[in-house]
């Protein structure tokens, strides 16, 4: 009798029947994998599960268990991270996202345009998608901080019954640039330093505060030339200077691949 389950969820078997690979779908049409690599000590020990879960995939498993009995906690996990998946498709589908470039289903956290040079970071709870998301917002003070005044005083406002998105639009009285009207170099600049727009995975990521400059930098990028300026100063981690472009001050923290 196979051990597996019927043979549409079955994606690939290895010739030594080591490694399984079984398809599910959740409720909302997602298409899921799951890797199973069953060891010497199978049955009495589980395989070793490989999904793409935002959080960890425990399972039951007694040495009468089965792959199926694997399967349907699968599937019933599929079930239970729906809403994430939901919340994290709504941004992707209708803002602009600026990283990751290609979320994975385990991504919970969405960096999203708000316009020129600005963006807000999310970290999304998995366990509880329609609840205030960590917010951290990116971009020039004289833009990012009355933004950050709207969230703090409207945080009371925060609906747990509508969606992520929607509530990001009504706490913060704003609409996210459309992906129908806009494109993304609409409100993406590359480095004032190195024109380039991704450096090793990264964007420009530091903004030059001064209101009528606004020139945004890699952070790598930026470090490296205030280290290279003699008037420019350092206390631990940061740097001290003037912005390249318009000579006003500007710091900047050293890059954590640096350290």
């Amino acid at each position: 009798i196979s051990p597996f389950p019927s043979c549409k969820g079955v994606v690939y078997v290895d010739t030594g029947l080591n490694t399984i690979k079984l398809k599910g779908e959740d409720s909302c049409g997602r298409q899921h994998l799951i890797t199973l690599k069953l060891n010497a000590k199978y049955p009495a020990e589980p395989p070793d599960c490989f999904v793409d879960f935002p959080v960890e995939f425990a399972i039951s498993w007694i040495p009468q268990s089965s792959l199926i009995d694997i399967y349907n906690q699968f599937l019933a996990a599929l079930e239970s991270l729906k809403e994430f998946w939901n919340a994290m498709d709504e941004i992707d589908e209708k803002t602009w996202v600026l990283e990751p470039e290609n979320p994975i289903r385990s991504a919970t956290m969405r960096r999203i345009a708000i316009g020129n040079n600005v963006s807000i970071n999310l970290e999304v709870d998995p366990r509880h998608p329609t609840m205030l998301p960590e917010c951290y917002f990116l971009g020039a003070d004289h833009v990012v901080n009355p933004l950050r005044t709207k969230l703090n005083n409207n945080m009371h406002l925060w609906d747990p019954d509508i969606t992520l998105l929607q509530n990001l639009k009504e706490v913060l009285e704003m609409d996210f640039p459309s992906r129908a009207v806009l494109e993304k170099t609409d409100f993406t600049m590359d480095c004032g330093i190195c024109y380039a727009y991704r450096l090793d995975g990264a964007i420009p990521d530091q903004v030059c505060g001064d209101s009528r400059c606004g020139q945004p930098f890699h952070q790598a990028c930026l470090f490296e030339w205030l280290q290279g300026l003699p008037s420019s100063r350092q206390s631990f981690n940061v740097i001290f200077g003037e912005c390249p472009y318009c000579n006003k001050p500007i710091s900047v923290k050293m890059s954590m691949k640096k350290l």
